[in-house]
């Protein structure tokens, strides 16, 4: 009997994992309302699969580890391997991100997605991996943010003043709701549902599938799909620990975030497109801003929030950043000679 229990053990520690991720999000553990979810199912199947067994993968949903910047300090200190946080939890570590949230600066998905997936914003998550030792591995999207409220429609600038709205903890953000004369109150994203139910904020800014996923219908009124903001999602490694990882475990890691990047993106994009009609029925009110109401928007907010970033980080990426819009822009601008063909 002692011989047959050796031999199982050794068959256990056989196949027992070399590494382990911890990959942590804030979504709920459901791949259809948290599509963080479906990008961490799909990065630890790919991880486990093609690695044979030797990468396991836990996850860790609904915040269960921290809050989005709790989660970041996790992944910078090595005690998470990997988590998924959107940009606003970034900022406090690499400033230099804020290039990336000049208000209305990205007119469509498409736009963004060639922005993101470029040669600058590669250099520019280098950058990051240099000064933080957090080593981005995809970037990915919550999609456009939008704002509501419950006081009132929004439908020009103006609309927003002295009202108060839950931002994420990004500067950047505070200042463009500033600029439009309301008043920012940044607020942990597990708390702002109640935040909302108690009236401590009168509206937030999000995008269509967050909001129907928090359920944020039951306590506002008023959706303005202004889309002022592109929201990112990034999936990050603790670079020592990506380091140690043998070549051709890093390759599998790489191309497992990826895949699942992609994932995200297009579960993302669903929800966004089909989520505006289930508002309606929860009872909101939604309202789509003509060209010239969102021109209204940009440039009451746009100048102000760019010249503020300017000051804080410089104008080396916001340039860089600006010129990569301008050419995404030219690249898929009907007319231009240059529509890609696919």
């Amino acid at each position: 009997m002692s011989v047959l229990l050796l031999v199982a053990g050794l068959a256990v520690n056989a196949y027992a994992a070399e590494y382990i991720i911890k990959y942590a999000h804030g979504d709920p553990p459901d791949p259809i309302k948290g599509p963080a979810h479906g990008d961490a199912l799909i990065f630890k199947y790919y991880a486990e699969e093609r690695s044979g067994g030797r990468i396991e993968v836990e996850i860790y949903p609904s915040s269960e580890l921290g809050s989005e910047r709790e989660l970041l300090e996790g992944v910078q200190l090595g005690s998470i391997e990997v988590c998924n946080v959107s940009e606003g939890s970034v900022a406090g570590f690499f400033p230099e991100i804020m290039c990336l949230a000049v208000p209305y600066m990205f007119r469509s998905e498409h736009i963004a997605w060639e922005v993101l997936d470029g040669p600058v914003v590669a250099e520019l998550m280098e950058e990051m991996r240099k000064q933080t030792g957090v080593r981005c591995l995809k970037v990915s999207e919550n999609g456009f943010r939008n704002f509501t409220n419950t006081v009132r429609p929004i439908r020009k600038p103006e609309d927003m003043a002295g009202l108060k709205f839950r931002t994420m903890e990004h500067p950047a953000h505070m200042k463009m709701v500033e600029s439009m004369g309301a008043s920012p109150t940044p607020i942990a994203w597990g708390e702002l549902y109640t935040a909302l139910q108690m009236g401590v904020v009168d509206g937030q800014e999000n995008p269509v599938c967050l909001i129907e996923v928090m359920k944020f219908y039951e306590v506002q009124k008023y959706l303005t799909m202004d889309g002022h903001i592109y929201s990112i999602d990034f999936t990050f490694i603790n670079d020592d620990f990506f380091q140690s990882l043998p070549e051709d475990l890093q390759q599998i890691v790489l191309d497992a975030a990826i895949m699942a990047g992609l994932v995200h993106r297009g579960m993302q994009i669903w929800t966004s497109a089909t989520g505006v009609d289930r508002l309606r029925e929860e009872g909101m009110e939604v309202y789509f801003p003509t060209t010239e109401e969102l021109e209204a928007f940009r440039a009451k907010a746009g100048p102000p929030v760019e010249k503020w970033i300017r000051e804080e980080i410089g104008d080396y990426w916001v340039d860089k950043i600006i010129a990569e819009v301008e050419r995404a822009e030219e690249k898929y601008r009907v007319g231009s000679g240059k529509w890609p063909m696919w």
